[in-house]
C-alpha cells in the first residue's frame, strides 16, 4: 500500500514539469526572432448606470528589426451610459521588408456620452517594400448628442522606401481633379441681368458661377449694375465681379489716383462689402503707363476694396510690359493685385467644351481669371474661367 499511495504524487509531480516546459517554451519562441506576431486585444464592457466606463485598448509593436509581418487588432465593445475609450497603437519597425496591419473596431451601444480616441503611429525605415494598412472604425448606436473623436494615423515612413499601397499615378490624377475641381466657369456682361438673360445663357451656354458687371453707366458702352440685378444674381447663387470702365487713357499716377477713388465712392453707394475686389478696364486701344497702375493699385490697396485689373496681357501688348515694369517698382504691387486676363482668345464656347485653364499674363501675377471666349452673339456675353480663390474678393 505505501508503493501505491507515492505513486499518485510523483506522477503529478512529473506532469507539473513538463506543462512547464511547454510554457516556457512557448514564450521563449514568441519573444525570439525578426517577425511579430498577431497581436490582439479586445475589450468588453457593460455599463447600465451613469457611471464612467473606460474602456482602453492599448498596443505597442516596437523595435522590430528584419523582415517583419505585424498585425494589431484592438476592438472594443460597449454597453453603457457613458464611453471613453483610447487607444494608442505604435509601430517602429527598421529592416528590409515590412508588412503592417492596424485594425481597431470601436463598437458603442446605449451610450449618451461617447470620447474615443485613436492614435496610430507607424514609424517605418525599410529598405526594399513595406505595406501598410490603417483600418479604424468608429460604430456607436447612441442619441444624436454622442460624440467620437481624435482619429490620429501618424506614418513617418523611413528613407529608401518602396510603398507596394502607393500609386503615383493615382496621386497624379487626384492632383489634375483637385485643379481641374478649382477652376470655375461663368460670364460677363455690358448688359442688365434680367430672368429673360439668365434663361438665355443657361439655355444657350451653362450657368455661371461668376458674371462680371459694371459699375455705374458709360454711354453707348455698358449698363451700370442695379439693386435689382444685385437681388437677382444673389438669389441664384452666383457671385458679382466689379467692373470700373469710366476712363479711356490709363496714363499718368495721378490719373490712376482719381479713378480709384471713383471706383471706390460709387461701390460705396452701391452698398458693395468690404473686401470686393474692383477690376480697371483698361482696353487694348487705351493709352497706358506704369504710373496709372501705380496710383490706381496705392489708392485701392489703401481701401477696403482689394484692387484688380483687367485687360488683354499678350505679351506682345503694352499693358504686359506696363504691368511688369510697375511691379519691379513696388514688389507687393504684382502680389496683391488681381489680374484678370483677356488672353489668348480661344473664342466663345459652352460651359461643358470650356478649354484647359491656360491665362496668359506676366510672371508673378496675381492671376483670378481668363477671359477666353469675346462676344457671343447670342446673350451678349463674353465667357471666362476663374480660379476659384478668386471667390473670396467677389460680391
Amino acid at each position: 500500500m505505501g508503493k501505491f499511495k507515492i505513486l499518485p504524487v510523483v506522477l503529478a509531480a512529473f506532469c507539473t514539469v513538463l506543462i512547464s516546459f511547454f510554457v516556457f517554451s512557448f514564450i521563449d519562441s514568441n519573444a525570439s526572432g525578426g517577425t511579430n506576431p498577431v497581436n490582439e486585444q479586445e475589450n468588453n464592457s457593460e455599463e447600465n448606470n451613469s457611471e464612467e466606463n473606460n474602456s482602453e485598448g492599448n498596443t505597442n509593436s516596437k523595435d522590430s528589426t528584419g523582415n517583419s509581418d505585424i498585425s494589431n487588432n484592438v476592438q472594443n465593445n460597449v454597453n453603457g451610459n457613458t464611453a471613453d475609450i483610447s487607444n494608442d497603437v505604435e509601430n517602429n519597425v527598421t529592416g528590409e521588408n515590412a508588412d503592417v496591419s492596424n485594425t481597431i473596431d470601436n463598437n458603442l451601444e446605449n451610450s449618451n456620452d461617447n470620447k474615443i480616441e485613436n492614435n496610430v503611429t507607424n514609424n517605418l525605415e525599410v529598405n526594399v517594400n513595406v505595406n501598410l494598412s490603417n483600418n479604424i472604425s468608429n460604430n456607436t448606436d447612441a442619441p444624436e448628442s454622442s460624440s467620437g473623436e481624435g482619429n490620429n494615423e501618424g506614418n513617418n515612413n523611413g528613407k529608401n522606401e518602396n510603398n507596394g499601397d502607393n500609386n503615383n499615378g493615382d496621386k497624379e490624377e487626384e492632383a489634375n481633379n483637385e485643379e481641374k475641381d478649382s477652376i470655375i466657369w461663368g460670364v460677363d456682361s455690358a448688359s442688365l441681368t434680367t430672368e429673360e438673360m439668365l434663361a438665355c445663357v443657361g439655355d444657350n451656354f451653362g450657368s455661371p458661377d461668376i458674371w462680371g458687371r459694371y459699375l455705374g453707366d458709360k454711354d453707348g458702352v455698358s449698363k451700370g449694375l442695379t439693386s435689382d440685378e444685385i437681388e437677382l444674381l444673389h438669389s441664384n447663387d452666383i457671385k458679382i465681379l466689379l467692373i470700373w470702365n469710366h476712363f479711356e487713357d490709363a496714363r499718368g499716377y495721378e490719373n490712376g489716383q482719381n479713378q480709384a477713388q471713383a471706383a471706390i465712392q460709387m461701390a460705396q453707394d452701391l452698398g458693395v462689402p468690404e473686401g470686393v475686389a474692383i477690376f480697371a478696364d483698361i482696353e487694348p486701344d487705351y493709352p497706358v503707363d506704369s504710373e496709372f497702375i501705380r496710383g490706381w493699385f496705392e489708392t485701392m490697396n489703401e481701401s477696403a476694396y482689394p484692387p484688380g485689373v483687367y485687360g488683354v496681357f499678350d505679351a506682345e501688348q503694352e499693358l504686359y510690359a506696363v504691368l511688369e515694369q510697375a511691379g519691379q517698382n513696388n514688389g507687393d504691387l504684382l502680389e496683391n493685385t488681381y489680374v484678370w486676363t483677356a488672353a489668348p482668345n480661344i473664342g466663345i464656347t459652352t460651359e461643358k467644351e470650356a478649354p484647359e485653364y491656360q491665362p496668359e499674363a506676366p510672371d508673378n501675377a496675381l492671376i483670378g481669371g481668363w477671359q477666353y471666349g469675346l462676344e457671343a452673339q447670342a446673350c451678349n456675353i463674353d465667357t471666362n474661367l476663374f480660379h476659384s480663390d478668386l471667390l473670396e474678393v467677389l460680391w
